[in-house]
């Protein structure tokens, strides 16, 4: 299994990425601790992968994931939602135990 990007998250992706400087080959999909609930999603333009990274190709868009997030993102999808709220990137992750009340963080 591997992380899943909806349409919607790749086209995103991709518009950032073109708006980017040249130095960005890739988004980085990462969880780190931190957030009310223990760990949280951390997104970054990448100029390359690092060694041991993960690489998702999605139509021409690079994911790089490193090995400790990897367990944590396993399964997961990410969306992009745009509404009357405002507009992000939106994580469905079978791996969360519980999510915090703003849903940017997870046990």
């Amino acid at each position: 299994m591997m992380i899943v990007l909806t349409d919607n998250a790749v086209d995103a992706v991709r518009r950032v990425l073109q708006d980017a400087d040249d130095l960005a080959a890739g988004m980085r999909i990462a969880v780190e601790t931190g957030g009310c609930s223990g760990y949280r999603y951390k997104l970054a333009l990448e100029p390359a992968p690092l060694d041991g990274d993960a690489v998702v190709d999605f139509s021409g868009v690079k994911v790089f994931v490193d090995p400790e997030s990897w367990s944590l993102l396993d399964g997961a999808r990410m969306d992009f939602v745009s509404d009357i709220n405002g507009a992000g990137f939106v994580f469905s992750n079978p791996n969360a135990k519980a999510t915090c009340g703003c849903g940017k963080s997870f046990c």
